[in-house]
């Protein structure tokens, strides 16, 4: 058996920078590497495993034994082991089995830097390369047109497994995917897909959230060059793609990044911070100088490598409290005495400073569900640097007041108006996501009050108000069509109820709003900035009506927005107009294209020079039951 040739990809320049945590593309060094050494082919290994006494190269190579291909310790301190081993070649099976010079213990690990890993529940890492010819230049070169905070962004949020399922319920694999997935989101309208996690991940149920293989998209849809075909024809069809990333705990497999090296190495030692109570995973340990460039290099690595568009960073709140989910005697302070956790906010920090300074018309979105301010403010002002934050509190106070009776829904009108009152304190995202239809919560149409006709009507206007209310917006795979069960991540989506009209109509309304998203500017332009919002009228809690103005950097292209949250049909409703002009209905979620009523204003609104909602004209209108109406007037 040929032995472990020494040889080394790193410089010490490539040491220095890893030791104080600023080495950015470590996959570019640590993992498995196909390369040449003095004409002979074979694969370059190399892990960080500081506290071990040995480490060596197990695989389908060496029958998996221990001791047959032992790696070098470096010189340096690092706690880096490397070496060349001939003949390996692409697709070999392999995984570290390391000694620890502690206490003895032997853990047989996973390739944390792998490319592509065995298909679950096997959990060997696989020697492959990230060869691929990209065909998608024209989107790369001008993303930031697409991808700007100042452009129309709406995404759909997409679980890979349980979209679509083929013949007898099994997985689409990601070429499947490229012409099906590809298809519908070009058809429906949105800018971008967000993925659930496609890092390998051993548990289903876990939907991805809990990681093993940071490096490798999972091996359940396809290989790697699979999944970038998948990304490719998607920027070709000039569709942005979100990945959901998970720096804040991940599981303590014996195959995964706990315990690693028979100490705690990636995850923090002290159970009250590298512990997570809710998800019952382990927490990286963000003040450790190598755990922080392993992280930021994963990130790196996905849009480097990937040609991903943004980067959906998730639990982000469990990463900035010290007491997230726990009791009283279950954590500690920080060195000031509060409940922050300083090495999580100053990772997260960097982080975005990195991707910001490296990757041109990117985004970074943060899941933060609490008030810790300037999510999504820059990092030279006090930020933590994200491009955008999920608006939380909106969609709990949206769907709070969307499951009342319309009859009461008067006397809870400023849960809808609340959103308003900090709109624009961040770079909101207003989400409808997966967390919102599981676990009992019902479906986005059984959360709708009344009888059938009342249930679909409610969910066009809470579609309605959603795109025309300030901020980007997020829409799960779907919701789209009105799904009425619970998501299930083991079957696919209720296709077939696409049949019926009511479902028809939900998904050509998604469709037509999308397309009154990106075609108005004002719905667009200023969607993070007060001065793109104007109330009309919030204050009529009678007839539970809003209406407001949505601004975009030319004011002849301003449009009026009023929403009936009853299914009274107003007539001769007045409501305030700034100026004179021609008042002209573009949008009615009450069409019968949608499965509504159909009533709808088809000729141009007479605007008097009658006061009215503090302004000098005013139209009157006709408010159809349970709808947004939108106008324009020049």
């Amino acid at each position: 058996m040929t032995k472990v040739i020494p040889h080394s990809l790193f410089t010490d320049f490539d040491i220095d920078l890893f030791k104080a945590g600023k080495h950015f593309r470590l996959y570019e060094k640590l993992g498995a590497h196909l390369i040449e050494v003095d004409g002979i082919k074979g694969v370059y290994f190399a892990v960080w495993a500081p506290t071990a006494h040995s480490v060596s190269v197990v695989g389908d190579f060496n029958y998996w034994t221990q001791g047959e291909h032992v790696l070098n310790v470096r010189w340096d301190s690092s706690g880096i082991w490397e070496g060349f081993i001939p003949h390996i070649s692409k697709g070999a099976l392999y995984k570290y089995k390391i000694q620890s010079s502690v206490n003895g213990v032997i853990t047989e690990k996973a390739d944390p830097f792998a490319h592509y890993c065995e298909k679950p529940p096997h959990t060997a890492s696989v020697v492959w390369d990230l060869d691929y010819k990209w065909k998608d230049d024209n989107w790369m070169q001008n993303r930031q047109d697409y991808n700007a905070l100042d452009k129309p962004y709406s995404v759909y949020e997409v679980h890979l497994g349980s979209w679509r399922r083929g013949e007898h319920n099994r997985f689409l694999t990601y070429l499947e995917l490229a012409d099906d997935l590809v298809k519908y989101i070009k058809e429906t309208g949105f800018t971008h897909v967000e993925f659930m996690p496609i890092m390998e991940y051993p548990y289903d149920p876990s939907w991805g959230y809990q990681l093993t293989g940071y490096f490798a998209p999972t091996s359940r849809f396809g290989k790697p060059q699979d999944f970038m075909v998948l990304v490719d024809r998607l920027h070709q069809e000039g569709i942005g793609v979100i990945l959901d990333w998970v720096p804040s705990h991940f599981p303590d497999d014996a195959h995964g990044l706990g315990y690693f090296d028979g100490s705690h190495l990636y995850e923090h030692p002290d159970r009250r911070k590298g512990y997570h109570p809710d998800w019952k995973s382990l927490v990286f340990n963000y003040g450790r100088n190598e755990v922080r460039a392993f992280l930021i290099s994963n990130a790196v690595f996905w849009l480097q490598n990937y040609h991903i568009d943004g980067l959906r960073v998730d639990a982000v709140a469990s990463m900035l409290y010290l007491d997230y989910s726990r009791k009283d005697g279950e954590w500690e302070a920080n060195i000031y005495g509060g409940r922050e956790n300083l090495d999580s906010i100053s990772f997260l920090k960097e982080f975005n400073e990195v991707i910001y300074s490296n990757f041109y018309g990117v985004q970074t979105i943060a899941e933060e569900s609490t008030s810790f301010p300037m999510v999504s403010r820059p990092t030279s002002v006090g930020g933590l640097g994200f491009g955008m934050k999920w608006m939380m509190g909106w969609m709990h106070d949206t769907l709070k007041y969307f499951q009342k009776e319309t009859v009461y829904r008067k006397y809870h009108q400023n849960e809808l108006t609340f959103s308003m009152t900090y709109a624009f304190t961040e770079n909101f995202m207003l989400p409808f996501s997966h967390d919102e239809v599981v676990y009992g919560k019902n479906s986005l149409i059984y959360k709708m009050p009344g009888d059938e006709w009342q249930r679909f009507a409610n969910l066009r206007l809470l579609y309605g108000y959603m795109f025309t209310h300030p901020g980007t917006k997020l829409l799960f795979m779907g919701a789209e069509f009105g799904q009425t069960s619970e998501w299930n991540f083991e079957q696919s989506l209720d296709w077939h109820l696409l049949q019926f009209d009511f479902h028809s109509g939900i998904k050509s309304l998604i469709t037509d709003l999308n397309q009154l998203y990106k075609s108005q500017p004002a719905l667009y332009e200023k969607q993070f900035r007060g001065d793109g919002f104007e109330w009309i009228n919030y204050s009529d809690h009678q007839n539970a009506i809003l209406s407001y103005i949505r601004k975009g950097n030319n004011p002849d292209e301003n449009v009026i927005v009023v929403c009936n949250f009853t299914q009274v049909v107003r007539e001769n409703y007045r409501i305030g107009i700034p100026k004179k002009g021609n008042l002209k209905e573009i949008f009615n979620t009450d069409a019968k294209i949608y499965g509504g009523s159909g009533i709808e204003s088809t000729k141009p609104l007479k605007i008097e020079s009658i006061s009215y909602d503090g302004r000098d004209f005013s139209a009157e209108l006709i408010l159809p039951p349970l709808s947004v109406t939108v106008y324009t007037l020049n």
